[in-house]
C-alpha cells in the first residue's frame, strides 16, 4: 500500500472515499467542520437529527456531499475527546478502514482531526493499515479489500511513515497466524522470517533440530518428535544500540499447530490452534518494526518453533525430559507443551546476556478463563521490569493485567520425581503456575510473561478488526523498545 500525505483541504481531495472524525459531545470541528461548511450544512443537519453522535467506533456514511470531490465521506466517532489516546486513535482508524474496505476502493483518504500529536497520529495511520485487511487469505470473493493508496490530509510525514511500518507489522504478524498450519509449520516460518530479515537488514540465526540436539534442548525437542516436521529455533538480532550493550531479548512460543499431542485436543478445541504461534508472529513482527524505525536500541528476538502431534514417537506422559539448563521435567500434560518450548528458549535467552526478557504465548486456557479474551496476563519475576511493560501496554492500548507471582505458587509445580512438572496441581491458578515454571528458567534475569491467549485471535469481528488473528502487542513490543532506548540501554 502507498501512503502519502497531502496538503489539501479535505472538501478538496480526490479520493474514493474521505474519513473525518468527530469528538462525543464536542460539535463539529476541524475536517469535519470543514466538510459540513463547504457542504452547505450537511454534517450539523445530521448532527442535529442525532445520526451522527462522535460516539466511539460509529459510522456515519455521507455519499455525494456537496461541493466535496470525494463522492463518500465517512464520518467517525472518536469518543470522548479527553480520552482519546493512542489505543482508542487506533482503533478508531482501524474502524473506519474496516468499513470502507468492505468494497474496493482505490484511493482513501483521512482527515480524522486537527491537532493530534505524532504519536496519536502514528497510532491512527497503523490502524487504518490494520482496519483493511481481513483473514480471508484464500477466499475468492474477499470481505476486506486493502486499498492501493491511503492519503493523510495535513499530517506529519515521519509520523505517518512510523505508522505505516508498525500497521505493516502487525499484519505480518496476522499473516502468519491466519495462515493455515500447511503453510505455516517450523521451516517455513523461518522462510519468512529469513526474506524479512534480508528486506530490513536483521541478522539472524536458526538452530535445526542436529544443532538443537547438539545444544541439549531437551524439552523443545521433546514437543516436536511426535510431529514429522522438524523443529527450529530462530534468532534476529538489531544492533542499534552501543556496541556490547546487553540487549532486550523477545521471546515468542511457536507451535505451529497444537494437537495436544497424546494429550488430545477435541475437536472444536483444535480449531484454532494454527493461532498457537502467535508469541512467535508478534516478536517477528516486532523485530520487524524495531529494524525499520532504526531504534537505538540492541534487541533480540527469539522464537522456538514446533508442531505438537500425537504419534508412535510422540512424549509420554510420566517422561521425564532434561531441560537445556538441567532441570529435570516430569511431564503430566502433553497439551502443557508451550512452557515447554519456552523453557529452553528462556535459557538461550539468558546465555545470550539478555539484560530483560519479555515473552509472550497463547499459554493457557485458564488465563482466559480469569481475564476473558480482550486482557492478556502479565506474570513478572522484577517488579520494576513488570512496570515499565505494564507502562507500555499502556501507551500503545493494548490491555493486560498483574497476576501475583508468590513463592507459595511454586509448590504446585513441584514434582516427586524430577526437579519440577509440567503443569499445577488441578485447575486452580493455571495461568500463574505456568508463569511460575517459566521463571525456572530465566535466573535473575528481570523477565516479564505475557499470556496472550485471550487477545491473541479473536473469535468474533470487533469494530475495527476482523475475526482471526489480532496482532496483539506488537505494538507493545515496539513501545517497550522504544522506552528501553529512551532510558539509556543501547
Amino acid at each position: 500500500m502507498e501512503i502519502s500525505v497531502s496538503p489539501d483541504l479535505p472538501q478538496q481531495l480526490e479520493a474514493d472515499a474521505l474519513v473525518v472524525g468527530v469528538f462525543d459531545g464536542a460539535g463539529l470541528a476541524g475536517p469535519a467542520a470543514a466538510i459540513d461548511q463547504a457542504s452547505g450544512g450537511v454534517l450539523r443537519r445530521l448532527v442535529e437529527a442525532k445520526e451522527i453522535s462522535g460516539k466511539l467506533y460509529e459510522l456515519t456514511p455521507i455519499w455525494t456531499a456537496p461541493n466535496v470531490a470525494a463522492p463518500l465521506v465517512l464520518v467517525v466517532g472518536l469518543g470522548e475527546q479527553a480520552k482519546f489516546d493512542r489505543g482508542l486513535a487506533f482503533r478508531g482508524a482501524a474502524a473506519a478502514s474496516r468499513y470502507l474496505a468492505a468494497k474496493p476502493r482505490r484511493r482513501a483518504a483521512f482527515a480524522l482531526a486537527d491537532g493530534l500529536s505524532e504519536a496519536v497520529l502514528e497510532s491512527a495511520v497503523a490502524g487504518a493499515v490494520v482496519g483493511c485487511q481481513g483473514q480471508d487469505l484464500y477466499r475468492a470473493e474477499k470481505n476486506r479489500n486493502p486499498f492501493e493508496s491511503l492519503v493523510w490530509l495535513g499530517a506529519d510525514e515521519q509520523a505517518v511513515r512510523a505508522g505505516q511500518i508498525l500497521g505493516e507489522s502487525v499484519n505480518l504478524t496476522r499473516r502468519l497466524v491466519d495462515e493455515p498450519p500447511q503453510q505455516i509449520y517450523p521451516e517455513s516460518f523461518c522462510d519468512r522470517a529469513a526474506e524479512m530479515a534480508r528486506q530490513t537488514g536483521l541478522e539472524i540465526e536458526i538452530w535445526d533440530e542436529a544443532r538443537l540436539q547438539r545444544e541439549r534442548a531437551g524439552a523443545l525437542l521433546a514437543v516436536a518428535r511426535g510431529s514429522t516436521r522438524p523443529p527450529r529455533l530462530l534468532i534476529l538480532r538489531h544492533s542499534g544500540g552501543a556496541a556490547g550493550a546487553a540487549p532486550l531479548a523477545l521471546v515468542g512460543k511457536g507451535v505451529t499447530f497444537d494437537s495436544g499431542g497424546l494429550s488430545l485436543k477435541p475437536n472444536d478445541s483444535m480449531k484454532t490452534m494454527k493461532c498457537d504461534m502467535a508469541g512467535a508472529a508478534a516478536v517477528l513482527g516486532a523485530m520487524r518494526a524495531i529494524a525499520l524505525l532504526k531504534l537505538p536500541v540492541n534487541a533480540i528476538g527469539l522464537a522456538g518453533l514446533v508442531e505438537n502431534m500425537p504419534s508412535g514417537s510422540a512424549m509420554k506422559l510420566g517422561d521425564v525430559l532434561a531441560a537445556r539448563n538441567g532441570r529435570t521435567i516430569e511431564v503430566q500434560n502433553t497439551d502443557a507443551e508451550g512452557r515447554l518450548v519456552l523453557a529452553d528458549v528462556l535459557d538461550v535467552a539468558v546465555e545470550r546476556g539478555a539484560a530483560r526478557i519479555v515473552d509472550l504465548a497463547t499459554l493457557t486456557g485458564a488465563c482466559v478463563v480469569a481475564l476473558g479474551t480482550d486482557v492478556a496476563a502479565l506474570m513478572s519475576n522484577d517488579q520494576p521490569w513488570c512496570d515499565r511493560v505494564a507502562g507500555a501496554a499502556s501507551t500503545a492500548g493494548e490491555p493486560l493485567w498483574q497476576l501475583p507471582m508468590f513463592a507459595e505458587y511454586r509448590e504446585g509445580i513441584k514434582s516427586e520425581v524430577a526437579d519440577i512438572r509440567n503443569t499445577g496441581e488441578g485447575r486452580w491458578g493455571g495461568a500463574i503456575s505456568a508463569a511460575k515454571f517459566l521463571e525456572e528458567f530465566v535466573g535473575g534475569t528481570p523477565w516479564a510473561h505475557l499470556d496472550i491467549a485471550g487477545p491473541a485471535f479473536l473469535e468474533k469481528s470487533k469494530p475495527w478488526s476482523d475475526s482471526g488473528a489480532s496482532g496483539a502487542f506488537v505494538r507493545t513490543l515496539v513501545e517497550l523498545a522504544r522506552a528501553e532506548a529512551a532510558s539509556g540501554n543501547r
